[in-house]
């Protein structure tokens, strides 16, 4: 036998509702096609290690200096917030959107970004050494000068980010948009993987690729570098390279 809930109307009526409506939101939930709360999270206390801010929104905010070892703010709002000079090892930002955000000077390593929203994100000299970007959408994110050791960048949206003087040692780019991408002075040693990367005008300027993995002459034709540019033995320069950016 079918159970029901009698709910009561502002109208003195009594509506019935099925059982079945809450077995099929439950199946919503379990399909992860609705939110699922944090009951843990809240969004009033004050920034710490391994504070719970799933889903808060924390955007516009002045946390520079903060510590967030640790810390749960996966789907959380920090869009527009300053997070300079703050601490994040291992925090869980995984969908967390971040657009516009300041973590310049920050430490990061082995934090969580994936599938962050991070247009125009700072990154700069941030310390973020095992952290994971995969797929995340990070167009016009500046990462000048960080140290992305090990770092994961498969399927990341990467279009006309700045990599520049970037220490980029054993990172992956596979399957990841590159496209207008600048790594000019990046800093390696070893293999990088650009297994299927999309490298649409990308810049190599003086780059050593020698080791590089994945990267095909499909790709270097449609990537830029110059006259001190070096390539995995069988590839050769562009036609195209240098490349000129006078309309760029």
């Amino acid at each position: 036998m079918r159970r029901h809930t009698d709910l009561q109307c502002g109208n003195g009526r009594s509506r019935i509702v099925s059982g079945a409506v809450f077995a099929g939101a439950a199946a919503l939930f379990v399909a992860g096609l609705m939110p699922v709360p944090s009951e843990a999270a809240d969004c009033r206390v004050m920034p710490a290690a391994m504070v719970d801010w799933q889903g808060c929104k924390k955007s516009g905010l002045l946390l520079s200096e903060s510590t967030l070892d640790g810390a749960l703010l996966a789907d959380a709002d920090l869009s527009g917030t300053d997070l300079r000079s703050s601490s994040l090892v291992e925090a869980d930002l995984e969908k967390t959107t971040l657009i516009r955000t300041s973590l310049a000077g920050s430490r990061a390593d082995s934090a969580n970004f994936s599938r962050i929203e991070g247009y125009r994100t700072v990154f700069t000299a941030v310390s973020a050494k095992g952290a994971s970007f995969a797929s995340a959408e990070l167009q016009r994110a500046d990462f000048t000068d960080a140290d992305l050791t090990g770092a994961d960048f498969q399927k990341a949206e990467l279009g006309r980010a700045n990599f520049k003087g970037a220490t980029i040692t054993g990172t992956s780019f596979a399957f990841a948009n590159l496209a207008r991408a600048e790594f000019q002075g990046a800093i390696f040693e070893g293999p990088i993987d650009f297994t299927r990367a999309f490298t649409l005008i990308t810049r190599f300027d003086g780059l050593d690729l020698s080791q590089a993995k994945g990267l095909t002459q499909v790709q270097v034709d449609h990537a830029c570098g110059t006259e001190t540019t070096k390539l995995p033995e069988g590839l050769k320069p562009g036609a195209n390279w240098p490349c000129s950016f006078e309309f760029d």
